[in-house]
């Protein structure tokens, strides 16, 4: 008879096996971070930290001299009672519900015409994309000698039909749909590009098997592009509706902080670098700020519920 106890077999190789596979783990997660450290001390200095910052000067108060003292939530309370701010807000959401959706439609339309097999069609592509690459400060200087009341192109042309000059960018009540004119006109491009992408991307036999059930050409859009094209749309509106919320370079370009309508036409991130960078009040501009990140952030998030809902439903 063997032994009543059978002698356990060693266990060591194995734990060796776990400690070679634990210290090989160790060494990898090492090497991640310190690839990584680079850009998070980057994100964290140069992103994360003003951010801080600037929820920090949202609570200061600042004198003529630059000097500040912590003023808690005056500037919060300034915002509310500033008539200027309201106007700037009403300025920032006519701008985005008119700008975002013609943009969106007309960038549709032509992504859906350039869609086609005609000839030339890459020039047509880079003559409709060629706004994106060029610089706002450009567009903004060509686009206000274009609505001069004086010598400008388009009040040229309208004198050609024996209509009356318009002051585009000097009358308050017509200035601010100028700039969004300019604003549709610059997004058309890249709308178009991304529209484009997800057009490709829908598979042919779909508008076959519709055409042989007899769909038309609205028919096809509206029942199999539209509803196919949605994920790229939300991308694009999400997008479309952050750019129109931070206008500010076609307004300081066009208009200038020492026109007669820049109180028509500003928006709420003009009117952040005003009170900061000219008024010299960081306190109560770094509140705007958040007030407008604040409504980005609300109104980003109101559209993914939306999203998720109605890809639920549909």
């Amino acid at each position: 008879m063997g032994p009543l106890f059978k002698q356990q077999p060693k266990v060591t190789a194995p734990l060796r096996s776990v400690q070679r596979l634990s210290t090989k783990k160790k060494q990898d997660y090492f090497w991640a971070y310190l690839f990584i450290f680079p850009t998070l001390l980057g994100t964290v200095l140069f992103n994360l930290g003003p951010v801080l910052y600037t929820v920090y000067l949202s609570f200061t108060e600042w004198g003529a001299f630059g000097n500040s003292t912590w003023g808690g939530l005056v500037n919060y309370k300034k915002i509310l009672n500033d008539p200027v701010f309201v106007s700037s807000l009403k300025n920032t959401l006519i701008f985005t519900v008119l700008s975002v959706p013609l943009s969106i439609a007309l960038s549709t339309v032509v992504a859906q015409l350039l869609n086609q097999q005609i000839r030339g069609v890459s020039v047509y592509r880079t003559l409709f994309f060629l706004p994106v690459v060029t610089m706002p400060a450009a567009i903004g200087i060509v686009w206000r000698w274009l609505y001069n009341a004086d010598f400008g192109i388009i009040n040229y042309l309208l004198n050609l039909f024996h209509i009356k000059p318009v002051g585009w960018l000097i009358d308050g009540n017509i200035a601010l749909y100028s700039i969004i004119v300019v604003a549709i006109w610059g997004a058309i491009g890249y709308n178009m590009v991304i529209i484009l992408a997800g057009l490709q991307n829908i598979s042919p036999q779909f508008y076959e098997a519709a055409s042989i059930d007899g769909a038309g050409m609205f028919t096809k859009f509206f029942q199999i592009t539209v509803p196919l094209l949605t994920p790229t749309l939300f991308f694009v509106t999400i997008i479309s509706m952050i750019n129109a919320l931070q206008t500010f370079e076609l307004i300081f370009m066009m208009i200038g902080p020492d026109s007669l309508v820049i109180r028509d036409t500003q928006t709420l991130v003009f009117m952040f670098y005003k009170e900061a960078f000219i008024n010299n009040d960081k306190g109560y501009g770094s509140a705007i700020s958040l007030v407008l990140f604040l409504m980005i952030l609300i109104l980003t998030i109101i559209q993914f519920k939306w999203q998720k809902k109605w890809v639920h439903y549909s």
